[in-house]
């Protein structure tokens, strides 16, 4: 057999492994996040459906598969339906660049799909295709609900990507690259990455909660005013895909701050001592930071409302984006001054900025709660007598 054709069989059953790891993490976290919610609420949770309910994701799943495809009559048939394997197609392929292990450690293979020297931009890429899922399920469904839910996802996208992207400006000035293999190799030698860009990862983590529209940033799907938004006209397995969408997006977010932030699929050094080679098991380290960050997703939505729509754009155009530009200045300033110095007082300033956000809160409230609405003796209307 041909080496190229080799390779090409081994990266689609890798692709194929990652797919089905996907999905079935998102059948049960379904479920973990309902027994933890239940928890947190005083209530049991899904126990039913087989011991300590561990078959309610299967009981799910067949009766997504299994119930009636509704159509609507003004629907845009083909759109309608290409929608959610636009969503969940995205957000699959995204997961694929992260490296969960070193070289050759995958009984002799490699433990990532594809490897790109462009790896962070290329994955921001792919994850913002994403939104056009959203958006043309929303506009092909045909009614007001749905299409209110895509705009508002296209505008939560478009406001909180521009925060995201500055949030890593920082640390791709520091490690000099953008591939994930590099930035996890720079953490192996320097320590993790949140030791030196503490801002950057709680603007990056704000920003996640608004990429998966995850609560209190769940405005697309907003059950009081919009229905389900750009859900309502969606059904079965349709609806099933934009769900595995939402979920392996916050899984491949999670993934992608231990990578970036908490040094990857490496483990804590100190444990060699015990068990020599123990930080360079693969897919463990990373597994266990993902799960960290998943439970954090579920912790917030039991525990913070759900914002305005007005106070959500205020928000990201009038908090995260003016902090992540300042902390990309700041980054940018002591590269270029710093001397021989080490990335120590760097890491104390962006700590600094962190608790200066917590300790003024109160103050910068206004920000997103003030209302921009002007008095009505303000406002010049059109037209004439």
């Amino acid at each position: 057999m041909p080496d190229w054709l080799a390779t090409l069989l081994i990266s689609l059953l890798k692709a194929v492994l990652v797919v089905l790891g996907l999905l079935t993490t998102f059948a049960y976290m379904t479920l973990i996040e309902r027994r933890l919610l239940g928890r947190m609420q005083l209530r049991p949770g899904p126990n039913r459906v087989g011991p300590m309910g561990l078959l309610q994701p299967a009981a799910d799943a067949i009766k997504s598969i299994f119930k009636e495809d509704l159509t609507v009559t003004l629907a845009d048939k083909l759109v309608y339906t290409l929608a959610p394997i636009v969503a969940i197609g995205m957000a699959l392929t995204a997961f694929g660049g992260l490296p969960a292990g070193p070289a050759g450690s995958l009984f002799g293979e490699n433990p990532w799909v594809y490897n790109l020297d462009t790896g962070i931009l290329a994955l921001l890429a792919l994850t913002s295709m994403g939104v056009y899922g959203i958006f043309l399920g929303g506009w092909a469904s045909g009614s007001k609900y749905p299409i209110l839910g895509g705009l508002r996802s296209s505008a939560q996208m478009i406001s909180y990507e521009l925060g995201m992207g500055l949030s890593l400006l920082g640390l791709l000035m520091i490690v000099g690259t953008t591939s994930f293999h590099g930035i996890v190799g720079w953490q192996a030698q320097n320590g993790p990455m949140i030791l030196f860009q503490s801002l950057g990862f709680v603007l990056f983590l704000i920003s996640s909660f608004a990429e998966t529209n995850r609560t209190p940033f769940d405005l697309p799907e907003a059950e009081q005013e919009i229905v389900a938004g750009y859900l309502t006209e969606y059904s079965a397995i349709k609806w099933a895909l934009f769900q595995m969408a939402e979920y392996v997006n916050m899984i491949t977010a999670s993934a992608v701050m231990a990578t970036l932030f908490f040094g990857g699929w490496k483990g804590p050094q100190f444990l060699n001592g015990l068990i020599p080679g123990i930080s360079d098991w693969p897919l463990i380290w990373l597994i266990v930071k993902i799960a960290f960050f998943l439970f954090l997703f579920i912790w917030v939505r039991a525990t913070l409302p759900r914002l305005r729509y007005d106070q959500l754009m205020r928000f990201g155009w009038k908090l995260v984006l003016p902090l992540a530009l300042a902390n990309t200045v700041m980054t940018a300033a002591f590269l270029a001054f710093r001397g021989s110095g080490g990335l120590w007082f760097l890491g104390v300033l962006s700590l600094a900025g962190v608790l200066a956000l917590l300790v003024l809160s109160d103050r910068v409230r206004v920000l997103w709660n003030q209302s921009s609405i002007r008095p009505e003796g303000d406002i010049v209307r059109a037209g004439g007598d």
